[in-house]
C-alpha cells in the first residue's frame, strides 16, 4: 500500500541562515513534518482507497473522508501538505527579493503595489490569532491573501496555494521568541519565487 512520504528539504538545515536558524529547520522538518506525515497515514489506514489519491485532492474532498477520521486527515494531511510546500518555496535568503515576469505584474494589479501587496500579507499574518498559516493563493484564477487557523487548508476550500507563511511558534521560537512580526519580516529575502512562479503559472487557469 503506498503511503505518503515527507520528502527531503530542498538544501541543508542551515541554508536560511541568518533568517531562518539551522536548530529551527531541522527540528521543523525532522519532528514536526515527519509527525504529521506519520499520523495522516496512520489516520488513512481506516480508508486506504485514499491511498489512491494525492494529498492535496484528499484536501480538496475533505467531506468524502469518514467522518471518524477526517479530523484527524485534515490536521495531519494539512501539516504534510502545507510543509512539503513551505520548504520548496524557500531558498537561500537574499535583499531585495522579489518576483518578476507575469506573477509581479498580476501582485501589483491585484495589490496596486509591490510594497502594498507586503504591508497587506504581513498584516494578515500578524493576525492569525494562535497558530496557523497566511497564504498568497489563486481562486478561480485571482490573487487573494488569505490565512486558516490550525492545519485548516485552503485546498478545502476550494483554492490554491501559492506560498505561505508558517506562523505556529515552532516555526521561529528558538530564533524570535515572541517576535513574530521580525520572523514575518525575515521570511521576504527565503521566498523562492521561482517556485512561486512556477506554481502561478501552472494553476492561474
Amino acid at each position: 500500500m503506498k503511503q505518503f512520504k515527507t520528502p527531503d528539504l530542498p538544501y541543508k538545515y542551515n541554508a536560511l541562515e541568518p533568517y531562518i536558524d539551522e536548530t529551527t529547520m531541522q527540528i521543523h522538518h525532522d519532528k514536526h513534518h515527519v509527525t504529521y506525515t506519520t499520523n495522516f497515514n496512520n489516520a488513512l489506514e481506516s480508508q486506504p482507497d485514499l491511498f489512491n489519491k494525492s494529498a492535496e485532492e484528499i484536501l480538496a474532498d475533505i467531506n468524502q473522508v469518514n467522518e471518524a477520521i477526517r479530523i484527524a486527515v485534515k490536521n495531519h494531511g494539512g501539516g504534510h501538505v502545507h510543509h512539503a510546500l513551505f520548504w520548496e518555496i524557500m531558498r537561500p535568503g537574499k535583499k531585495n527579493n522579489k518576483p518578476s515576469g507575469e506573477l509581479l505584474e498580476a501582485i501589483k494589479q491585484t495589490f496596486k503595489t509591490w510594497e502594498s501587496f507586503q504591508k497587506d500579507f504581513a498584516q494578515i499574518a500578524m493576525t492569525v490569532f494562535g497558530s496557523g498559516w497566511a497564504w498568497l493563493s489563486l481562486v478561480d484564477g485571482k490573487l487573494i491573501i488569505e490565512k486558516t487557523a490550525n492545519q485548516d487548508s485552503p485546498y478545502s476550500l476550494g483554492h490554491t496555494p501559492l506560498m505561505g507563511i508558517d506562523v505556529w511558534e515552532h516555526a521561529y521560537y528558538l530564533k524570535y521568541q515572541n517576535r513574530r512580526a521580525e520572523f514575518i519580516e525575515n521570511f521576504w529575502p527565503v521566498i523562492n519565487w521561482d517556485k512561486v512562479s512556477e506554481r502561478f503559472n501552472k494553476f492561474k487557469y
